[in-house]
């Protein structure tokens, strides 16, 4: 599993005040076979040296339209990808970076704004692996937890007992396991995304970035 380092400082090029009407991206390398890039939002550099894998910190962002170019790290020249990005007020999203070049593109990822307390960790599994099939999610006791999940869904979330879970993805209807997802810590009153990035039988192999969510 890719580990996650959440607070790493980063920030958007417009004012970015810490109002109630901020809104929050985090941003995800997800795309296989793409280099390290910079990422710019308006002409200005919001993630140098960008990699494959990484996530960055949740950046407070004025509500609003971004164009969005992102670059081979060290070029300002033919972007790998330029599209805009709308960011509504009072929300929070990851922006994915997903596919395989040519063909990448900005994949937002809601979160909840709020979310209730339930005393449980809840998570939810989103397939951002390109060539993979359609998988199912079950845990060590063989129980099913998500299922049926193609490329791109987002699953609702699913709150379990706290404690350490070992996760097992396996292509839909079989009992073959992709990948095994070790030693997975949950907390109570916590929320997380497992994201299954990477390729099925390529480099690099499918792999698994647990990201947690802070929530209000």
């Amino acid at each position: 599993m890719i580990p996650y380092y959440p607070y790493m400082p980063m920030g958007l090029p417009r004012s970015c005040r810490r109002t109630t009407e901020n809104s929050y991206v985090r941003l995800f390398h997800a795309s296989p076979n793409a280099p390290a890039v910079d990422v710019y939002a308006d002409g200005k550099p919001i993630a140098e040296n960008f990699s494959y894998g990484k996530l960055s910190r949740y950046l407070p962002v004025v509500p609003g339209n971004y164009n969005i170019k992102i670059y081979p790290t060290g070029s300002t020249t033919n972007p790998v990808l330029d599209t805009d990005l709308y960011i509504p007020q009072r929300s929070i999203f990851n922006a994915a970076v997903i596919g395989e070049l040519p063909n990448i593109s900005l994949y937002p990822i809601p979160e909840p704004y709020y979310a209730q307390k339930f005393g449980r960790p809840c998570i939810r599994f989103i397939h951002l692996s390109p060539n993979a099939p359609a998988v199912d999610i079950i845990l060590s006791d063989g129980s099913k937890i998500f299922s049926n999940i193609g490329y791109k869904d987002i699953t609702d979330y699913v709150c379990v007992p706290a404690g350490t879970y070992t996760f097992e993805v396996r292509p839909t209807g079989s009992d073959d396991v992709v990948l095994t997802i070790p030693d997975v810590r949950l907390k109570s009153n916590s929320y997380y995304t497992i994201y299954a990035a990477g390729l099925v039988g390529e480099i690099p192999a499918l792999d698994a970035i647990l990201a947690p969510e802070p929530r209000r």
